[in-house]
């Protein structure tokens, strides 16, 4: 069964939507992923902060706000008097409820059920748009199979059992609605993937379905050499090898979700990527590439903080990195990148939320320095033993540009740079110019 997932520009306004039936509307089985309406979970975010605040009557006006705007979007998606008054009921209840949290104590379970209300929105409304094009289909909520461990990883064999029982039940049926992103936890509790999830629930049902395909589509024509909003004349990407895919998603091309690469590489199901304003683009497909490219594209990734930690006690002390790294474990912090040497430890990371309680305990091993407003640019491409000369043209391009940390023997497709945020768009272009001297054909 194909999985198809639709972002949030993609669903984002009436007219979007309608355009999705030609996409979707064929003989083909699959199971259509959907995100929240651009726009929604922001508001829906603003709302919880103004209801943790016990700010009832703010909360309500943006409650009331959001309400006013999908209340334009039935009057435009609809074309029938009997499915717009359907969809006015549908919103009104979706908004009750919202209004339920106005009145009563909030906490951190009642935020997720608030941040849910994107993507069960979402699919409620394109399935009764379906329905009105007397297109069969159904609505199958990801409450019912979605879930998640203690740990907040998938728990895949629950998952596996559960969809597959409830696609059972429609064994004549071809097409399948279903909400990205939120999910159930391990006590049965309304939970989500964290942003970007939906990309991650379009890719857990292609491995566990082992699907012949799992599309993405958003609003560019894949993945892309580097940033189109920082360097002109970039060109999409045929295809990449899932270790690349990974590697650029997590160092920011935000085109696909980092965590969402690794259920399809273990199932080896393909990740095709695509654009919704250009169907017709090939796009990039993510598979089990094993050609060899001197570069493959440049991502960047901003919001990091890097962390100098230096003692005299270091020398010859092996427990010394144990410790440091012990630290962030307990603070749950990942660490992007790291060099050291005979006295010094450098990293970044790119989750501040616990930074002064983790400065406060690595004082204790020696002088702390921080660092913030850092990005991390990533090339990838084939840097393996015999390929030195494609790191000398990267750092050659950066000559100009004041480097804080190098990474580099890591990884044999990846060299990451750290530098001042400041800097970073030079940097892009100074590599983009240096390593792809003229456009794809």
């Amino acid at each position: 069964m194909l999985i198809m997932k639709f972002g949030g520009t993609s669903v984002g306004s009436a007219n979007r939507m309608q355009n999705l039936v030609d996409l979707i509307h064929n003989d083909q089985p699959k199971i259509v992923v959907l995100s929240a309406m651009s726009g929604t979970t922001n508001a829906l975010v603003e709302i919880s902060t103004s209801l943790f605040k016990d700010e009832p009557i703010v909360a309500e006006a943006q409650i009331m706000k959001l309400e006013s705007h999908y209340q334009e979007v039935v009057q435009a998606l609809f074309k029938t008097k009997e499915f717009i008054e359907k969809s006015k009921l549908l919103i009104g209840q979706h908004f009750n409820y919202l209004r339920s949290f106005t009145l009563d104590l909030f906490t951190s379970l009642e935020e997720k059920a608030v941040l849910a209300r994107g993507e069960l929105l979402s699919t409620s409304l394109f399935q009764l748009y379906l329905e009105e094009k007397e297109i069969k289909s159904v609505l199958l909520p990801a409450l019912d199979f979605m879930r998640i461990t203690d740990e907040g990883e998938p728990d895949y064999e629950s998952i596996s059992i559960l969809l597959r029982n409830k696609l059972q039940l429609y064994p004549e049926d071809q097409l399948f609605i279903t909400q990205g992103y939120i999910c159930r936890d391990a006590f049965g509790e309304i939970d989500n993937l964290k942003r970007g999830g939906s990309d991650f629930t379009a890719t857990i049902l292609g491995s566990v379905l082992q699907s012949p395909e799992i599309q993405i589509w958003t609003d560019i024509d894949g993945m892309h050499n580097n940033d189109p909003r920082v360097v002109s004349n970039t060109f999409p990407i045929t295809e990449l090898s899932y270790d690349e895919a990974a590697e650029l998603a997590y160092f920011g091309a935000r085109i696909l979700h980092p965590t969402c690469v690794l259920p399809a590489q273990k199932a080896n199901v393909p990740i095709r990527l695509l654009n919704t304003m250009k169907p017709e683009a090939a796009g990039t497909i993510i598979h089990q590439y094993t050609g060899t490219r001197p570069v493959t594209a440049i991502a960047a990734k901003d919001g990091i903080t890097a962390i100098n930690i230096r003692s005299g006690r270091m020398l010859q002390a092996y427990g010394f990195l144990r410790s440091v790294f012990e630290v962030f474990e307990r603070y749950r912090t990942p660490i992007d990148m790291i060099t050291t040497s005979e006295v010094a430890v450098s990293l970044t990371i790119d989750n501040d939320s616990a930074l002064t309680e983790i400065l406060q305990e690595l004082e204790q091993y020696g002088a702390v320095e921080v660092e913030k407003n850092q990005t991390i640019v990533c090339v990838v491409g084939d840097f393996s033993l015999n390929k030195q000369d494609q790191a000398f043209k990267v750092l050659d391009a950066l000559k100009d540009i004041p480097l804080r940390m190098i990474s580099y023997g890591g990884s044999a497709h990846n060299i990451s740079i750290l530098i001042s945020n400041q800097f970073k768009n030079a940097a892009m272009l100074a590599l983009n110019n240096n390593l792809f001297p003229s456009p794809e054909k």
